[in-house]
């Protein structure tokens, strides 16, 4: 007979994920427990959920019979004020060996860390869902990571890390020299996916430390402590060149600020709270690395596919918006607007709510739908129209005012006038809510330049997008859009490819130093280098 809860579940048979903090290679105990539930049980019943936590808080024994509820998927201990910084006291002890390694065995981690993503997919997909990602948007996540770490952009990373040439006798070299000691301070909406860009941190020659998102850490801590440090031994690391820790992250942060052996932080957030944080780095001799707000723009032309465009706009409605790198605002060639806000309402229909285990699943929960609404009223009451969706709806996708699911919400904004007027097109929402502008007629080409001058006049600037099959326009439009640290034209606005950066941008997405973010050169710096066999110094400097 199998052994059952107090509620009549059946207990969970597998072991409780446990994870302490991971300081210089060991494991270290900590000041409490922080438990993560999953994100079915929350939608099965949120008070026995909630119920759970509390109690394991307060009660952490793994033996109890609430820790062996079904509902339970793991914990994480909570750091220590000192243990914060023996965490950076670890990495910064190890810079000097790990950073001396040569470039071709660093190299080595990402397709070690490639081969055990495909060995640990399962449970990734299992730890992803339980922590509120629909499963088709945790493939998307890992797959991307399997593009990042690929052999084509290795070879890429390898070429722009170490350049070597032959010119007057001198062996030259151009390389980048890691920056030391980076700390990761990842979202809560993509922790592992997040986290998981420190590998190429580390492949740069640094050393990192990692903060768990406190309420979301389980994943964070499974694919950095179960792949990543395992591959760290194999390939003789140091200890103290990964260390895991979590924790409420003004606690961290305020550490690492006023830690002398940290270099970098790579921050997370939202546009307001980083740009303050750009400046506290600063100030504190830290090189900030920001990833903040996108509110990206999709153009969509007159002799676009109309149906791939469609596609593309509702990426926006993926994980309900949450995603910083989805589709914001699109606008559209006034000749195609009615026809593709058609197509685009017919493909919203199809974005489900449900458990994020269901394989038809694209909708996440949202917290906090307060804000949607009020962006739906400004925006109605200065004359914008609900093409499709703006209601709240249940798990089966029933309207109702309890329900803790947003439908997929389209909103036409027809010109003239300053669309961004309307907080929906200039502020990134975070919902599953797209505004499409459609501005008066006028000749084409004038036309094309307001929108490219639109695109660029946005303050935000990770990705934009074009769609259209003329290459006079594609053309035009790939010459003279300077926003942005990603264009993408006629493809998938989240889709990934070798090559090109997965993140950074332009004005508050990333600060004002932004551009495009490849991790691996961001947390590195250009040095030069001249071997002369033995010239005369007076020769080299007054000859010609």
């Amino acid at each position: 007979m199998e052994d059952t809860t107090p509620d009549g579940l059946t207990a969970r048979t597998a072991p409780l994920l446990s994870y302490g903090s991971y300081i210089g290679d060991k494991d270290v105990d900590g000041t409490g427990w922080v438990y993560t539930v999953s994100s079915r049980s929350l939608l099965e019943d949120v008070f026995t959920s909630l119920k759970l936590k509390r109690a394991l808080e307060k009660d952490p024994d793994p033996s109890s019979a609430a820790a062996q509820h079904p509902y339970v998927v793991g914990r994480c201990a909570m750091v220590a004020d000192a243990d914060v910084d023996a965490a950076t006291d670890a990495a910064a002890g190890a810079v000097r060996e790990w950073s001396a390694v040569p470039l071709a065995d660093r190299l080595e981690l990402g397709r070690l860390f490639r081969e055990r993503l495909l060995e640990h997919w399962d449970r990734l997909m299992d730890l992803l869902a339980a922590e509120a990602h629909p499963r088709k948007l945790a493939r998307w996540e890992l797959t991307g990571l399997l593009t990042l770490f690929g052999d084509t952009n290795r070879e890429w990373y390898a070429r722009q890390m170490h350049q070597e040439f032959e010119h007057g006798g001198r062996r030259l070299i151009v390389r980048r020299q890691p920056d030391g000691v980076v700390c990761f301070n990842p979202p809560q909406n993509a922790p592992a996916s997040m986290a998981a860009l420190a590998v190429l941190v580390l492949m740069a020659g640094n050393t990192v430390v990692v903060r768990a998102p406190r309420s979301i850490a389980l994943s964070t801590m499974y694919i950095l402590r179960e792949l990543v440090a395992p591959i760290l031994a194999e390939l003789g690391a140091p200890a103290g060149t990964l260390n895991l820790i979590c924790g409420r992250p003004r606690q961290i942060i305020d550490r690492w600020l006023a830690h002398p052996g940290v270099n970098d932080i790579f921050y997370f957030g939202d546009s307001a709270q980083g740009m303050r944080f750009e400046q506290e780095c600063v100030a504190h001799g830290k090189k900030p690395v920001l990833e903040l707000a996108g509110n990206d723009t999709l153009v969509v032309w007159k002799d676009a596919n109309l149906d791939h465009a469609a596609e593309a706009i509702t990426e926006a409605f993926y994980g309900s918006g949450q995603i910083c790198m989805v589709p914001n605002g699109v606008v559209a060639h006034p000749d195609i607007a009615d026809d593709l806000l058609d197509r685009v309402a017919r493909l919203a229909a199809d974005v489900k709510p449900g458990f994020p285990e269901d394989d038809d699943v694209l909708l996440s929960p949202v917290r906090r739908s307060e804000r949607f609404f009020a962006l739906l009223e400004q925006a109605t009451d200065a004359g914008a129209k609900i093409i499709c969706g703006g209601r709240r709806v249940e798990l089966d996708g029933t309207p109702s005012e309890a329900g803790v699911f947003l439908e997929p919400t389209v909103v036409r904004v027809d010109g003239p006038g300053d669309p961004r007027e309307l907080d929906v097109v200039r502020l990134e929402t975070f919902f599953p809510l797209i505004p499409v502008v459609v501005p008066p007629a006028a000749p084409d080409d004038v036309l094309l330049d307001r929108v490219i001058d639109f695109v660029n006049s946005n303050v935000y600037g990770l990705r934009n997008s074009l769609w259209s099959a003329g290459s006079e326009v594609v053309d035009h439009f790939v010459r003279r859009v300077r926003n942005g640290g990603l264009l993408k034209i006629n493809d998938s606005h989240i889709g990934t490819v070798p090559y090109l950066p997965t993140h950074g941008g332009t004005g508050l997405t990333s600060g004002v130093f932004g551009e495009a973010n490849y991790p691996m050169l961001k947390t590195s710096r250009l040095q030069g280098v001249s071997i002369a066999p033995d010239v005369s110094p007076r020769a080299a400097v007054f000859e010609y």
